[in-house]
This record gives C-alpha cells, sequence and structure tokens, in this order.
C-alpha cells in the first residue's frame, strides 16, 4: 500500500499562519468586538461620482506632503545666517533633496488647488447645509490654515523672494496704528529679520502641522463617517435618493486608485516641473532689487489687491496712516468670516432649517449659484493685477560710485503709462464684473430651472 504524499513545507505555512490569523481575529473579537462595529461600516454607501473624490484627492497630498517635509526637516537649518545655504546644500548637495523640495512644493500646490475645488463642489451642491454646518466649518478653518502654512514654507528658504515677502508682512505690521511696532518686535524680536526664521520653521513644522493632523481626521474622516454622504439621482418613479457603492470593495479600490493617481501625477512634476529655484534668486541683501518673479498663486490674490488700492496717505495727530495697506487683508477676513458662516446665513435668508441629505444642481439655488460666480469674479480680478509691472525706471550712481547693477526683467512689464491705464480699468472691473457675473448666472440658473 502505498503512502500518502507528505504535506509541504509551504503548504503547512500557509494553513498555520491563516489558522494563527483567525485565531488573533477571535480573541480580539471576543474583547473589542470589532466585526459587529466592521461590518456596517465596510457596507456604508459612498457615492459614485468623480467630483466627490476632490476631498481624498487634498488628503493624499497632504500625506505625500507631511512624508516630504519630514525629510526636509532632517537636512535644513533653522538659523537665520546659514538658512539659505542649507536650502541650496538640500538641492543640490544632499541625494535626492531637490526631489524632495520639489515633491514638497507641488503637494503644497495640489493641496491647496484640491482644497478649493472641494470647497466649490461642497458650495455650489448645497453640502454644506444642515447637519453638515461643523464639517463645512471645519473645511473653511483648514483652508485658511493651509494658506498661512504655505506663506511660511515659501519664507524658510531665506532667499530673496522669500525675505522680500517677509519685508512686505512687516511692512503691513508697521503701517497698523498704535500696536504696529509692538507687533512687529514681537513677531521679528527686534530689526528685521530678526529670528523670524526660526520662529517660522517652529511655527510650520510644529504648531500648524499639529492642528493640521487634529482638523484634517476629523474632517475627513470622523464627521463624513459619522454622517451619511450626500448625493442625488432621480428614479424613474421621480423621487430622488441617495445612491452608492459600498465602501469595501467599490470605494476602498477608487480611494486606491486616487491615492495612486495623486502621487504618481505629483511625482511626475516634480521630475519634469522645476520651481522655486532658490539659487537663482540668491540669497538675501536688503540693497538688491526684488527677483523677477511673481508670488506663487495663491498669494496672487493678495498683492494684486494692493497694487489696485491706491496709496492713500491719510496724517493724524502727527501719524500718517495707510488704509491702502488695510484693505486688501481687511477684505480677505471679511471673506473668510462670511464663508466660515455661510450655512447660517443662508438659513437665515432662506428659512430653510430642514436636513438635507440630497444635493442641489447649481441651477436650482440661483442665488447661491450666482453668488459663488461674483466672488470668484471678483478674486479672479484681484489676481489679474499681479501679473502686469511698470518698466523698472533706470538707475544712476553719484559721481565716483560704481553703476549699480541693472533690474532683473519682470516676467511681465509694460510702459508707466499703460501700466496706469490697466491698473485703473481693473479698478473698475473688480466692482463692475462680479454684479454682472451675479445678474447673467442668476438669470441662466432661473431659465434653466424654469
Amino acid at each position: 500500500m502505498a503512502a500518502p504524499p507528505k504535506v509541504k513545507r509551504r503548504a503547512r505555512a500557509v494553513a498555520g499562519s491563516a489558522n494563527a490569523a483567525r485565531g488573533t481575529a477571535l480573541y480580539l473579537d471576543d474583547r473589542l468586538p470589532i466585526a459587529r462595529w466592521l461590518r456596517p461600516q465596510l457596507r456604508k454607501l459612498f457615492p459614485s461620482h468623480w467630483s466627490f473624490l476632490l476631498g481624498e484627492l487634498a488628503l493624499y497630498a497632504f500625506v505625500l506632503l507631511v512624508l516630504t517635509g519630514t525629510f526636509l526637516t532632517l537636512f535644513y537649518k533653522p538659523n537665520p545666517d546659514v538658512a539659505y545655504a542649507s536650502t541650496v546644500e538640500i538641492s543640490l548637495e544632499v541625494r535626492g533633496g531637490l526631489l524632495m523640495r520639489q515633491l514638497h512644493h507641488w503637494s503644497a500646490t495640489v493641496f491647496v488647488l484640491a482644497i478649493v475645488a472641494h470647497l466649490c463642489r461642497v458650495f455650489f451642491t448645497g453640502a454644506f447645509r444642515k447637519p453638515r454646518e461643523l464639517t463645512w466649518m471645519l473645511g473653511v478653518v483648514l483652508f485658511g490654515l493651509v494658506l498661512f502654512e504655505s506663506f511660511l514654507g515659501v519664507s524658510l528658504p531665506g532667499d530673496q523672494l522669500a525675505m522680500t515677502g517677509l519685508r512686505q508682512a512687516q511692512g503691513l505690521l508697521l503701517s497698523i496704528p498704535l500696536v504696529g511696532t509692538y507687533l512687529s518686535a514681537f513677531v521679528f524680536d527686534g530689526a528685521f529679520p530678526g529670528q523670524v526664521i526660526p520662529r517660522i520653521f517652529v511655527t510650520h513644522v510644529l504648531l500648524v502641522p499639529g492642528i493640521l493632523l487634529a482638523v484634517v481626521p476629523l474632517h475627513a474622516l470622523i464627521l463624513t463617517w459619522r454622517q451619511k454622504h450626500t448625493e442625488r439621482r432621480a428614479t424613474a418613479a421621480g423621487e430622488q435618493v441617495v445612491t452608492g457603492g459600498p465602501f469595501f470593495p467599490y470605494f476602498a479600490v477608487k480611494n486606491g486608485a486616487t491615492a495612486l493617481f495623486t502621487i504618481g501625477a505629483i511625482a511626475a512634476l516634480a521630475t519634469f516641473a522645476r520651481v522655486n529655484p532658490v539659487w537663482e534668486h540668491g540669497a538675501y541683501d536688503p540693497g538688491a532689487h526684488p527677483v523677477s518673479a511673481q508670488p506663487f498663486w495663491y498669494f496672487g490674490v493678495l498683492d494684486g489687491a494692493q497694487r489696485l488700492v491706491p496709496g492713500w496717505e491719510i496724517p493724524v495727530g502727527g501719524f500718517v496712516l495707510q488704509p491702502g495697506l488695510w484693505i486688501p487683508p481687511l477684505v480677505l477676513t471679511v471673506f473668510f468670516g462670511v464663508l466660515l458662516l455661510y450655512p447660517f446665513l443662508e438659513r437665515r435668508f432662506t428659512g430653510d432649517g430642514d436636513h438635507h441629505h440630497l444635493l442641489d444642481r447649481p441651477s436650482q439655488a440661483p442665488t447661491r449659484t450666482a453668488l459663488g460666480v461674483a466672488v470668484i469674479t471678483f478674486f479672479t480680478v484681484l489676481w489679474a493685477g499681479m501679473w502686469v509691472s511698470p518698466v523698472p525706471p533706470d538707475m544712476h550712481s553719484a559721481p565716483g560710485f560704481p553703476a549699480p547693477p541693472p533690474a532683473p526683467p519682470a516676467l511681465l512689464t509694460v510702459p508707466a503709462s499703460t501700466y496706469e491705464t490697466i491698473i485703473l480699468g481693473l479698478r473698475v472691473a473688480v466692482f463692475v464684473l462680479p454684479v454682472a457675473a451675479f445678474l447673467v448666472t442668476r438669470a441662466l440658473c432661473r431659465r434653466r430651472s424654469g
């Protein structure tokens, strides 16, 4: 009689691992009822429309941002005297350093873009309404923190471009009556630049990321998971129902594909699109010309607004007030305040206090859609103001002194008279175009919904 074949070692290992995993799962489930909680969560419905993945796009960009930032922190020296040199060293000497800097920068850019797109999707579809007001407010706080964190990040290299931006920020602080000098001394620890680089480093690496690491999971996972997702779909009977697929495997597969796409797209941008070459900007020199570079796109609104506001000076009691410097930050402050409270403001004006789990089409809310388009038009006009600069005047030295170096050419320069005409046209457009966009959009929405 033939002996039974021996079980192969690999088969025994697989069977043993399966038994060990099963035993571990049963052990944990007896003490922590994981299966009872996990089963309904895996069957939770998630919407099928692609726009719902904009939030996940931002989430994975944030994860890559944290990972690359951790790498850069190991090599960056936050000393005002060597900050620029350490940034150049990371870029040109550390193996993989330039790629990590590029990945970090493009991750931040994609993160901000995804947040803006996600915010617009939520606003125009009415997904912020009751009972999701808290989720909306956390998203607005997250948006403001990310913009502030981006400003801190582009200031850390200590090059001419970064320090010029910090110099403008100090001028804004100094223009505040009575307390401006105290605020500037508190931030910069005395005269410019003082100890601003170490303070920015601590805030950029510890304080703001710590808040983000608390707000992002609360906004993207905890509150979202506890609430129903919003989607609208008309059935044959004319009813509107929430539809979608289960988290596993439907949404898990889409999430995995989104993560791979996000990381791959950012890696491609970091590999082929150069950005912020600090070695070309040079170290900070107070007497040198500013570098020929426009602000990063998420700061272009503030820079353009400062160009459009007239340079008013009002002498009061021996002081010269400069309200033109305050208007752009005040406009942004009011905007974020209204954005934060918008769910309650809309409920106040419409009287709609019902729970909403189905989305609106933009045409179903003409006033809200028109208001959103008007705000986008307003900020687009402000953003356009940063792209044109006047031709710099010729610089001449006093007799016996060497000639000053020529100013670097700006990206788009026009004669001074043409520049004044463009700025005047943008000043008119910033009031006219948003109103026109509001009226046209509301009329189109009413015609479409009617």
